[in-house]
Formats: structure tokens, sequence, C-alpha cells
């Protein structure tokens, strides 16, 4: 690989971040349009890496690219709200079973991330970040790459609906905390249906979350 490659694929990562980060802010309830230029001042690359960061999201299913009118964000619909949290609900009831037994390495790690949260109340997006590492461990320390992978896509999908979850209810951020508090209790003591049921809580609270009605602006001002 030239340098010059590297280079521009670093631009591109760079850039495709920024955009995920900032379309992670919109609100779920608002299509929104973006250009070229704009990301390209906002991110200081050029068009080309922004081009390709902008297809990359594209198949990812973040965004729609319209000829000579600049890349659209669709809104968020309820239905794919239900089908993602559905989807979350299978991966993870069979994989929070499955590592509950590994108390011993997975508490510790899972501890750690909850007392990183608590340090991230008042930034939303690094919440969801870390919200997403919580239960990535969890599916992860279950053993099935399959199901890991497939995990991965859903919650690169749902980071906008959490940014939602966290804005559109009153100290949600802090009830997160309390039922991520719950799942690993059961898991510290090595209870695989105590552990399901408080991550089908967790879940089950952030779905009734998701199903509120819109909100003016996603960090609730």
């Amino acid at each position: 690989m030239s340098r010059t490659q590297g280079a521009r694929e670093s631009a591109q990562d760079v850039t495709y971040r920024w955009l995920k980060r900032h379309i992670g802010s919109l609100p779920r309830h608002e299509g929104t349009f973006l250009t070229e230029a704009e990301v390209c001042e906002a991110t200081g690359t050029s068009r080309t890496p922004v081009r390709e960061a902008l297809l990359r999201l594209e198949t990812e299913g973040f965004l729609k690219i319209m000829p000579k009118k600049g890349a659209f964000v669709p809104p968020v619909s309820d239905a794919e709200i239900e089908a993602v949290m559905q989807a979350r609900e299978l991966v993870e009831d069979w994989s929070v079973r499955r590592a509950a037994p590994l108390a011993e390495e997975l508490a510790p790690e899972l501890d750690a991330l909850i007392e990183r949260q608590q340090g991230l109340l008042d930034d939303p997006v690094e919440f969801i970040e870390c919200d997403r590492a919580f239960h990535r461990a969890i599916v992860t320390r279950a053993g099935n790459p399959v199901l890991a992978e497939f995990y991965e896509s859903l919650r690169d999908r749902q980071v906008r609906m959490g940014l939602r979850a966290i804005a559109s209810a009153e100290d949600r951020a802090r009830v997160v905390l309390s039922e991520h508090t719950a799942i690993v209790d059961a898991i510290r003591a090595a209870d695989p249906l105590r552990a399901a049921e408080a991550l089908a809580a967790h879940l089950g609270g952030t779905l009734r979350v998701l199903r509120l009605p819109a909100v003016a602006n996603w960090d609730g001002r």
C-alpha cells in the first residue's frame, strides 16, 4: 500500500467516524440532507474521502445518496424500531444465558463499563457507545462469532434510536445504569435465568421509551 493510499484511507476513516457520530445525533423522527461540501468543511477533508465514507454508510443503511442533491438521512420508522429490538432480544437473551456462568471473567469487565458510563451522563453520544460496549461484551463472551457479527449490524442501526431513548425520557441514562447493574448482579451470581430476566426488563424499558412521542430536539432542549 502506498503512502498516498494510506493517507486517503485514513481520511476516509476520519470522515466516516464523524458522519456516523453526526447522524447518530440527529432526531430520529426527522429526515436530513447532507451535502459533500458541508461534510468537507466540517471534517477538513477533500471530496474523495467524503464520497467514499458516504458510500460506505449507504451500504450500512444509514443514508441514501440522491444524485445532484446530496445524502438523505431518513427518519427511523416505528416498524424498524420494533424489528431491531425484537432481533436484539433474541440474540441477547441467548447470549446472556450462555455468558452468565462465566461471571469471574465477565462481571469485572461489565463493572468497569458501568463505571465509565457513570461519567458520561452529560454526553449522550459517548454514553451510547459505552452502552454498546456493555452489550457487546456479553454477546462476545457467549462465544458465537456469527451471532456477534450479526449483533454488531443491529447496534449500528440502533445508534440514533439509542440517542433518542436517552433524550426522550427524563433520567433515562440513570435508569439504564440501574438496569445494567441488575444484569451484572445476576451474572455475578452465575444465574442465567435471573440474568435473562434482568436483560428482558432492560430491553423492554428501552422499547417503551422509543415508542414515546418524538421530542423537539435530540438533546432534550
